[in-house]
């Protein structure tokens, strides 16, 4: 025990006295937690437009008013034809064109139906489906407005009405932020786990420090114990400075229990630093660990659920997120901050962490080669 705890005494010692780690475990958190949930946000907005109204009726200037006032356009090109139009389409100047055709409103008075052509700028295939869906919406629901007006009903009208009135739980304002801070946290958490405990050992071994350990009597599982520690009271630390962040700066305070979030957390915490520890053991310089823990970390986000929900993925990729422990972190957190979820409900989740706890530890110590 007492060799533990002179081994933590170096361990923080020399983080501390690292200012690049501090800067790295402290201050880099706080300025991602802060700055990637107001950049990183599904939602469209801004969509330049194009207009061509060959009609000039008081129906097609009703349309492109419903457009205007739509907050997700902004109408940047009024052309007289289509050539005209297309000049700034190619030059990126707008993203979407609407075209009204001549006799637009006679049309839909006369034979109840008219064309229009709307044309997209689908480089960014998200920015381009969102648009068209935006923009058919409005148009539909200006087609809903002319029938209505078109209709005279009598005081009591025998039409039957269906009323929506949705009711969004765990998240009442639809808020992005509110989905997006939790995810985003984990991964913060998981860089200190995984990512700085690799480059802390490693570097070690570069400075030749860990050659010396290794010939003295100090056990192996103690000298683990001795690296490990440290970051995983650091990841619990830099958890708490975000659920801190989250609130002060979002609003957002866990619905759930935060002893059992931070009871996940730490066993989490455990299977990334097995990992950091298993890619330390294989990696003799920082920069390949740099290189190793990038590729893992890339994998976390992309496949964890992060910014693409794991049901819409392929089905190859689907398997991948099972053996992917950020994956389920980052559902944990969202439902017991979100949800209020409990106990019950994480523990098909906290069986699968335990299970990547052990197996990413056994191979580390067993992969650990000490030198006598």
């Amino acid at each position: 025990m007492r060799t533990i705890i002179f081994l933590l005494e170096k361990e923080f010692a020399q983080i501390f006295r690292n200012s690049a780690i501090l800067r790295i475990i402290f201050v880099m958190p706080i300025i991602q937690l802060i700055m990637l949930p107001l950049a990183a946000d599904y939602e469209v907005k801004s969509i330049n437009c194009g207009i061509i109204d060959h009609d000039h009726s008081p129906y097609s200037r009703k349309l492109i008013a419903q457009i205007e006032a739509s907050t997700y356009f902004k109408l940047v090109d009024y052309e007289q034809n289509i050539t005209g139009a297309m000049t700034n389409f190619e030059k990126d100047k707008s993203d979407i064109i609407l075209e009204i055709p001549a006799h637009f409103e006679r049309d839909l008075i006369k034979e109840e139906k008219s064309n229009l052509l709307i044309v997209v700028n689908a480089v960014n295939g998200v920015k381009g489906n969102l648009g068209a869906a935006y923009i058919s919406g409005i148009i539909r629901t200006f087609n809903q407005n002319i029938r209505m007006d078109w209709m005279n009903f009598p005081k009591m009208s025998p039409v039957p009405e269906i009323k929506i009135a949705p009711i969004p739980w765990y998240n009442k304002l639809m808020s992005y932020k509110n989905f997006m801070v939790p995810g985003i946290l984990v991964i913060l958490v998981t860089m200190v786990g995984s990512f700085l405990s690799s480059l802390n050992i490693v570097h070690e071994k570069e400075a030749g420090t860990i050659e010396q350990i290794n010939v003295t009597p100090i056990k192996k599982h103690h000298f683990i114990l001795g690296k490990l520690i440290p970051f995983w009271i650091l990841g619990i630390v830099v958890l708490a400075i975000g659920l801190l962040i989250s609130y002060i700066i979002y609003g957002i305070f866990p619905v759930g229990n935060i002893f059992l979030l931070f009871s996940f957390a730490a066993v989490y915490l455990v299977g990334t630093l097995g990992l950091g520890l298993l890619v330390s053991n294989f990696a003799d310089t920082q920069q390949q660990a740099m290189f190793f823990s990038f590729l893992l970390m890339m994998v976390f986000i992309l496949l964890g659920g992060l910014y693409t929900p794991i049901e819409s993925m392929p089905d190859w990729a689907i398997m991948i997120t099972k053996f992917n422990p950020a994956a389920y972190f980052i559902e944990v957190i969202r439902m017991i901050v979100l949800k209020g979820s409990g106990l019950k409900d994480i523990l098909p989740h906290f069986f699968a962490i335990s299970c990547f706890a052990v197996v990413f530890n056994v191979l580390a110590i067993w992969s650990y080669k000490k030198q006598v």
